[in-house]
């Protein structure tokens, strides 16, 4: 089977999951945290380290249970897109000439 290669969103949701499991993990062991949650220590390092991208959910479920981490905190954090990041897109696309849209409130329609 051939993976196809991850996409720059992809790549910045696991390096986001892997610094929160980083900062769950606290000063516990990556070697006890991996225990606890039945998986292999090297699986949570290359989760922390954003090497595993986009692991299983059980995966993922196993580690937030141990961390006593919601799913919904976890979903929250691996699909949060840096308000920074946007700002700079958009000060690209003004700098290159882009034109933006605009939009007009709900209440402002005629």
């Amino acid at each position: 089977m051939v993976r196809l290669p991850l996409t720059p969103a992809e790549v910045a949701r696991g390096e986001r999951l892997g610094a929160l499991l980083r900062r769950a993990r606290g000063s516990r062991s990556m070697l006890d945290v991996a225990l606890a949650a039945h998986i292999s220590p090297e699986t949570l390092r290359k989760i922390e380290s954003g090497r595993v991208a986009t692991p299983s959910f059980p995966t993922i479920a196993a580690i937030a249970d141990t961390l006593g981490l919601s799913l919904d905190a976890v979903w929250a954090e691996m699909n949060r897109v840096d308000r920074m990041d946007q700002v700079g897109q958009v000060e690209a696309a003004v700098g290159e000439g882009a034109v933006l849209p605009v939009t007009r409130h709900p209440s402002l329609a005629v």
